[in-house]
């Protein structure tokens, strides 16, 4: 059991990438301001934005995580989401790549009522 107790914190394969990339840009960055070039500081903000990119077009291959809980099964950060094909419902990634998604059917804790008609 980890130190955060039995959940899934979302490491996956988008995710890291993503961070080492941002953190690479920020890196970069911060030497160009003590350098003072500016176009090293165009290259470091360009590759901040492009860990946004890369863990983007990750997660739409299937390397990211679907918001909410997932099973145990699907916990280590190498397994691919194999519904990212159709899209996460309420993912704004998903919706800017044009998958919709569509939520999860909830079961229904409504009784139908039998109408009675008299007549």
């Amino acid at each position: 059991m980890s130190a955060h107790g039995h959940v899934d914190l979302g490491h996956t394969v988008a995710g890291w990438a993503g961070t080492a990339t941002a953190v690479l840009g920020c890196t970069v960055t911060g030497i160009a301001v003590v350098a003072v070039s500016a176009p090293t500081a165009l290259a470091g903000i360009g590759i901040t934005v492009g860990a946004a990119l890369l863990t983007w077009l990750l997660h739409l291959a299937g390397w990211g995580k679907p918001s909410g809980p997932r099973p145990e099964s699907e916990w280590p950060w190498r397994v691919r989401d194999r519904a990212a094909r159709r899209g996460h419902p309420d993912c704004l990634g998903c919706r800017l790549a044009g998958r919709r998604g569509r939520a999860p059917e909830k079961a229904s804790n409504a009784v139908p009522v039998a109408s009675t008609v008299t007549g």
